[in-house]
């Protein structure tokens, strides 16, 4: 009796970016060595090359520089975290190199995103990858919760702001602290704190509060650098939360993960890119 043919994994693609040539080629051969089967499709030499050639490969892995010219590691990074993903793509799991410890043990601590020091060891690197490989497979698997849960980790925006101010101590975080949104045929004031969610379309950002339901034009991809990421996570590409504000997690009749919010009735979708959020309950 014939065995069904066992379709072949599939090799997990990667970006590189460094803006030195022989940092890209050390750890070219490194990866090489410990990771015979990543297929590194394209590297760059600084942050925007990253973000364009992230944008054409869709690898499922980045290595990014912290300390590039033009767009620095973190800044690419927040921009590839806000690129449109699909059924067939999610946003990317993040590698910083740096050759600096304090972003390396924040990076790690955080869990959301990994680092490789400067030069690569053998040692540390395959400690990268075999958390790199574990969560492509979680992502891969989707995650399992209860039917109702908390949220478990911090999101990735959160790390790239306390990145961002290890990069230019003297510059200290100004977030918003009031929308001026419409309501009805008004113009109203909405502290920050009061706000449930912000939810996009193609046109505007839907800004939701216990109270009342208002409209702006500032797209998410904007807010996600204007609000303290302590306090609203980025839950989909087109939805931002208050943590604060999070009554649990459950799934719906397609198994996708849904955000319950205090006091209200409506459901906020979780895209498989941010499902970490709530692992491990």
């Amino acid at each position: 009796m014939n065995q069904p043919n066992t379709p072949a994994p599939t090799r997990v693609r990667a970006v590189l970016a460094d803006d030195e040539r022989l940092m890209r080629e050390q750890l070219r051969s490194r990866l090489t060595e410990v990771w015979p089967d990543l297929d590194i499709v394209a590297e760059a030499k600084n942050g925007l090359e990253a973000v364009e050639l992230v944008r054409e490969h869709r690898p499922d892995l980045v290595f990014l520089d912290i300390r590039m010219p033009g767009l620095t590691g973190v800044d690419a990074a927040r921009q590839i975290a806000q690129l449109p993903e699909d059924d067939s793509w999610l946003v990317p799991e993040i590698v910083f190199i740096t050759a600096y410890d304090q972003y390396a043990v924040e990076a790690f601590e955080q869990g959301v995103a990994d680092y490789v020091l400067k030069p690569a060891e053998r040692e540390r690197l395959l400690v990268t990858v075999q958390r790199i490989k574990k969560r492509l497979a979680q992502r891969q698997d989707g995650a399992s919760v209860p039917d109702v849960a908390e949220p478990a980790g911090a999101p990735l925006q959160q790390l790239l702001h306390k990145l961002s101010s290890q990069l230019n101590p003297g510059a200290k975080p100004n977030y918003l602290q009031w929308i001026q949104a419409t309501v009805g045929q008004a113009i109203q004031m909405i502290p920050v704190e009061d706000v449930l969610f912000f939810i996009s379309d193609e046109k505007y950002t839907r800004v939701q509060t216990a109270r009342i339901e208002a409209l702006i034009r500032k797209p998410i991809k904007e807010l996600v650098d204007e609000l303290d990421p302590s306090l609203f996570w980025q839950i989909h590409r087109s939805t931002l939360v208050n943590a604060r504000a999070i009554d649990g997690i459950t799934r719906d009749f397609r198994g996708r993960q849904m955000v319950g919010v205090k006091g209200l009735s409506e459901k906020l979708e979780v895209s498989r890119s941010y499902t970490h959020l709530f692992k491990g309950m």
